[in-house]
């Protein structure tokens, strides 16, 4: 099975900032503009090189996931995992790419490229780049492990990759068998993005659509055993994910919105979610992506206060 990867060239100071911080699980790569990025599947290798005259593979990661975002949105689901200490600091780097002036405030569009399980190679075990490579290359290239090339740069990373912890995938598979892709583990971050694209950017129970108001929510808790799946997640304005969260509403296992009568009872009040009782929640087109069942029962059971 042939296996598709890219070199692509970063920004030091993303790549600096980044291999500073202990236990990166995740990072978004992240372009100045907005372009589509079609070039891997999920789980394909996504390697970075420095700029000039360092040419030289530095690290890479698994990609997972990839869309035109608002910066606002990428620091609020990356934060330093976007390779800077401060939203400031992004924004300012991406005016420079864009040749944008200092008093434009415009929630810059760019080009989001997650990848989980982020590796750095210590300085010793850089990894030269193809013969193939041309100094004229600005952001990537892609290789496919049927070729010369291509073959090389994936067995080159097989050790760092085994280095991971957990495992991202089964050493001896890799060393000894043929490339293949790897199923990546989505952070909270990856999980943000793929569930407000999931919904389309629009509430689930109301369709607003104004993007800063609405959140990913997990409907199995992460630290009650809930995973970062699409399937764990639903997008919700931001008042209905904290009543949601708290068990004063609900989602049923056939996709309906409930209240508590508890809202009415603690707060005498509530009007505005009692008319949303009842609705029929939209759900993603992608049956992957659609919520859990089990999910949904375990909120009903667990969570939600009847």
């Amino acid at each position: 099975m042939a296996v598709r990867l890219i070199v692509a060239v970063t920004d030091t100071d993303w790549y600096e900032h980044l291999r500073a911080i202990p236990n990166l699980g995740e990072a978004n790569f992240w372009a100045p503009g907005g372009a589509n990025f079609r070039a891997l599947q999920p789980g394909e290798l996504f390697l970075f090189k420095l700029h000039a005259p360092h040419n030289f593979i530095v690290g890479g990661g698994i990609f997972t996931y990839a869309n035109t975002i608002p910066v606002s949105l990428a620091w609020e689901a990356f934060g330093e995992k976007n390779g800077a200490k401060s939203l400031q600091e992004m924004r300012e780097r991406i005016a420079k790419y864009r040749r944008a002036g200092r008093e434009d405030r415009s929630d810059f569009q760019i080009g989001c490229r997650i990848l989980t399980d982020p590796f750095f190679l210590p300085r010793d075990q850089w990894i030269e780049v193809p013969q193939s490579w041309s100094s004229n290359i600005v952001t990537f290239k892609t290789y496919s492990t049927d070729e010369d090339e291509g073959r090389i740069l994936w067995e080159a990373v097989q050790s760092p990759l085994a280095a991971q912890s957990p495992p991202v995938f089964r050493e001896e598979r890799a060393r000894y068998g043929e490339p293949y892709q790897i199923q990546p583990r989505l952070g909270q971050g990856a999980f943000r993005i793929l569930v407000t694209d999931t919904y389309e950017r629009r509430c689930a129970i109301t369709r607003e659509k104004t993007l800063p108001v609405l959140d990913a929510a997990h409907i199995i808790p992460y630290g009650e055993g809930g995973t970062h799946d699409a399937s764990n997640g639903i997008l919700l304005r931001r008042d209905i994910h904290c009543l949601f969260d708290r068990g004063y509403v609900t989602v049923t296992p056939d996709l309906h919105f409930e209240v508590s009568k508890r809202i009415k009872e603690e707060f005498e009040n509530g009007r505005d979610y009692y008319a949303l009782h009842g609705r029929m929640m939209a759900e993603p087109t992608a049956p992957a992506y659609r919520p859990a069942r089990s999910a949904l029962e375990w909120h009903n059971e667990h969570r939600f206060q009847k």
